[in-house]
């Protein structure tokens, strides 16, 4: 089986693939858990924004985390999959084939709006694709993509947190209002 968490930054992927990783050796599955090896946060863990960690292989690139995964492993688990390249794509279908059961998460769309990597091809060959929203940083209505606060790079790939990205619905990031500081609290339409 492969199932895919997708959606904009502070969506919880991380948190949904924190729940997998529980409800997995519950079952007493054998689970390998991996994540792009971003630099942010913790350099062996999955980590939510909430704080929350699970022991993860950081892996730089798709022919190391196809390395990396022991031929026993029943469910392998994979957060950043945006950040790899086609090769997952046919791998994680393999491992399904074989009866695997994969798990990824990652970003729908980079800031500009665009599909982000393999995560279109991931989504639309698994049996389960989990769009999450986030809530827009500005109105509290369910965000859409990540918007970049203040970066001028045109990069498709700048790795940050909430220092460099804000959670938007469509209307606020097109019109580019701004967040008064990044600890306020949305203001929540009733």
């Amino acid at each position: 089986m492969l199932k895919v968490y997708w959606g904009s930054m502070f969506a919880q992927k991380s948190m949904a693939l924190f729940r997998e990783v529980l409800r997995a050796r519950a079952a007493s599955k054998k689970v390998q858990c991996f994540k792009y090896d971003d630099g942010r946060y913790s350099k062996s863990e999955i980590v939510t924004h909430d704080g929350l960690a699970v022991q993860a292989v950081p892996v730089p690139n798709t022919p190391a985390l196809l390395a990396a995964v022991e031929p026993d492993t029943e469910v392998i688990i994979i957060d950043e999959a945006q950040f790899f390249d086609d090769r997952l794509v046919e791998a994680a279908n393999e491992w399904a084939n074989q009866g695997k059961t994969v798990i990824a998460a990652g970003l729908d769309m980079d800031r500009y709006g665009r599909p982000f990597g393999i995560m279109p091809a991931l989504a639309a060959t698994a049996e389960e694709a989990i769009k999450l929203r986030a809530i827009c940083m500005c109105c509290g209505d369910e965000a859409w993509i990540s918007f970049g606060r203040g970066t001028t790079t045109s990069e498709t790939k700048e790795v940050g947190g909430a220092e460099k990205y804000e959670a938007r619905c469509r209307k606020c990031a097109r019109a580019g209002r701004r967040v008064a500081a990044t600890t306020d609290v949305p203001s929540f339409k009733k």
